[in-house]
């Protein structure tokens, strides 16, 4: 079974590194193992989101419109 998590965070002074450090954490937690992969919409990653991945506790993190804007979702 693949485990997953959702989470969410508007906190305009937090910045997306702290946004998906707190979500890893939680998810770390929960389920006792770092995730492999965090989704994130397009606007919080900026301008250069496909061209450049960005690594956030080692944990990669991936631009989807799948996922709604202050939406973190780690799998």
């Amino acid at each position: 079974m693949n485990a997953g998590l959702l989470w969410f965070d508007d906190n305009p002074y937090r910045g997306i590194r702290e946004k998906v450090q707190r979500a890893v954490a939680r998810y770390q937690q929960k389920y006792g193992q770092k995730p492999r992969i965090c989704f994130v919409h397009p606007s919080l990653l900026g301008g250069n989101s496909r061209t450049h991945p960005m690594w956030v506790s080692e944990v990669e993190v991936r631009p989807s419109r799948a996922v709604l804007p202050d939406h973190i979702w780690l799998v």
